[in-house]
């Protein structure tokens, strides 16, 4: 399969430049910026990109890629800090800029060879972040474009297949940045549109296949989630009978969760083995505060748990999870220098001791991308359309101590959320909505007496792969309602908030 990669220089923005690949249909994966040139020879990409990132291009230390893949012959995009090494690395210069731009800007587009192919209009908006620019072209550069404040916004070297963008065509704010992006894909580099999810499920069938001796078991870690009943799913398309499928309840579900996933693998033929360890799981939690370590715990527990089953069960060689590439790019260990935003507890939390090897077959897919696969593979359209849920379970949406009494509070509200959306029918609107509550404590009023109770934040937000996400717009007189019945009917809450802050700066789930 033809491909494109992104070598990774600490960009939050490089899922980005993957998925908008990937939605014209060329496949595209993040590698480790420093990655040799002989390794990515056996990669055999058609093109490189050069992310952006945090670094100053003539700052100490600052990352370089393998100085032999500009020589390579393959055609290279860089993006943002990517376009300031194409320029010092074949002898421009690059300067600390009189006027940052952050932001929307217009772009003054003079070349419409390669790059701005297609593109009808002379002048379009796109979308600045940076404080460097190059002030000397290397020779055979050619300007493509400008704004008001970078004379070089993109530079072209047509002989060499090198293109450099000040600005970030990946993201929603730039006018044709798909565009930009297919041409450098398939008229610069020849990349064919062969990505699919048709083309991934075949591919990952093969793998699986592959990859799982003949004489050897995999055990899937389920929560009843997209993710994971996705990946058994595949699983049992692939190995059948070799596969066992186990369900944990750690006592941090959402409400009558244990009989909805029980129910929904009964009707895809799978059979789960049950586990219930929700009081050792809120044992280890006891007292435990940092979001950090929840999770870490919660990790090692959930290993603790498959490392019985499978003695029990057993043997198994292989233990199955549904990591997703953003749980990977966010627990900062998809081989760039970008910072750890949060451990996922399948990524970060499970400790070296495990002695079952990991597969996980939808750790290169995006949120949208496992939705479609998982309607190819028959998963029920009401598992399609719900809500995702966090591995670490309400865990996250406690702040501070988990408690029984937080956990009902959350448990119960939530389920007041889900149900009026649902009656007001913006529940398949919305990306995700639940509740959170933590240590504060209001004073209320319950009839005629005065009452202290927690207050409950309601988060709902609207997003496409979780990568990125706004607050939802609700009706007032439906927040209203949700207010109302939640402390109304959930004993102990006094106050209810809405949350109205995007990610980024935050994060979907509040831990």
């Amino acid at each position: 399969m033809d491909k494109i990669v992104v070598l990774d220089f600490g960009s939050q923005y490089s899922h980005l430049i993957c998925r908008r690949l990937r939605e014209i249909n060329v496949y595209c994966e993040i590698l480790p910026y420093n990655i040799p040139l002989s390794e990515l020879r056996k990669i055999d990409p058609k093109g490189i990109i050069l992310s952006g990132g945090p670094a100053s291009i003539y700052a100490d230390k600052s990352p370089r890629p393998d100085n032999k893949i500009f020589d390579s012959g393959i055609p290279i995009l860089g993006i943002c800090y990517g376009h300031q090494l194409l320029i010092d690395h074949f002898g421009g210069k690059i300067k600390k800029s009189d006027r940052r731009e952050y932001g929307r800007a217009d772009l003054f587009i003079n070349n419409k060879h390669d790059l701005f192919k297609n593109i009808k209009n002379e002048v379009i908006k796109c979308w600045m972040s940076h404080g460097d620019a190059a002030e000397v072209l290397p020779t055979g550069f050619n300007i493509l474009a400008y704004t008001p404040s970078s004379s070089s916004a993109a530079v072209g070297n047509y002989q060499k297949g090198l293109y450099g963008l000040q600005f970030h065509p990946e993201v929603v704010h730039t006018e044709n940045g798909e565009e930009i992006l297919k041409n450098f894909s398939q008229i610069v580099s020849k990349a064919r549109q062969e990505w699919s999810m048709e083309s991934f499920i075949k591919m990952s069938i093969s793998n699986i296949r592959k990859a799982i001796g003949k004489e050897e078991r995999v055990l899937c870690a389920v929560s009843g989630g997209i993710d994971s009943t996705t990946v058994a799913a595949l699983l049992n398309m692939a190995i059948g009978d070799k596969l066992r499928c186990v369900f944990v309840n750690h006592g941090l579900l959402r409400k009558n969760e244990e009989q909805e996933v029980a129910d929904l693998f009964k009707s895809m033929g799978i059979e789960i083995i049950y586990v219930d360890a929700h009081k050792r799981f809120l044992e280890k939690l006891d007292g435990v505060k940092d979001p950090e370590m929840k999770r870490l715990i919660i990790g090692k527990e959930f290993a603790n748990v498959f490392m019985e089953v499978a003695k029990e069960n057993g043997p198994f060689q292989w233990l199955a999870q549904g990591t997703l590439y953003p749980d990977v790019i966010e627990s900062g260990v998809s081989g760039g220098p970008a910072a750890i935003i949060k451990t996922h507890h399948n990524v970060g939390g499970l400790p070296k001791w495990l002695n079952l090897k990991v597969i996980e077959p939808l750790n290169m897919l995006y949120k949208d991308e496992v939705k479609k696969t998982a309607k190819m593979l028959g998963v029920p359209h009401d598992l399609l359309v719900r809500h995702p849920f966090p591995g670490p379970g309400l865990a996250v949406r406690i702040i501070g101590e988990v408690t029984p009494e937080k956990l009902r509070i959350s448990r119960d509200a939530s389920e007041i959320v889900e149900t009026e959306l649902k009656i007001a029918n913006f529940y398949h609107k919305v990306w995700q909505a639940f509740a959170i509550v933590g240590d504060d404590k209001a004073v209320g009023v319950t009839g005629d007496e005065r009452t202290y109770g927690y207050i409950v934040t309601i988060r709902i937000v609207d997003s496409i792969d979780a990568m990125t996400a706004d607050w939802t717009r609700l009706p007032s007189e439906l927040i209203e309602r949700i207010s109302n019945r939640i402390t109304n009917e959930v004993e102990n809450v006094a106050w209810v908030c809405y949350a109205v802050s995007s990610k980024p700066p935050a994060t979907i789930e509040p831990q």
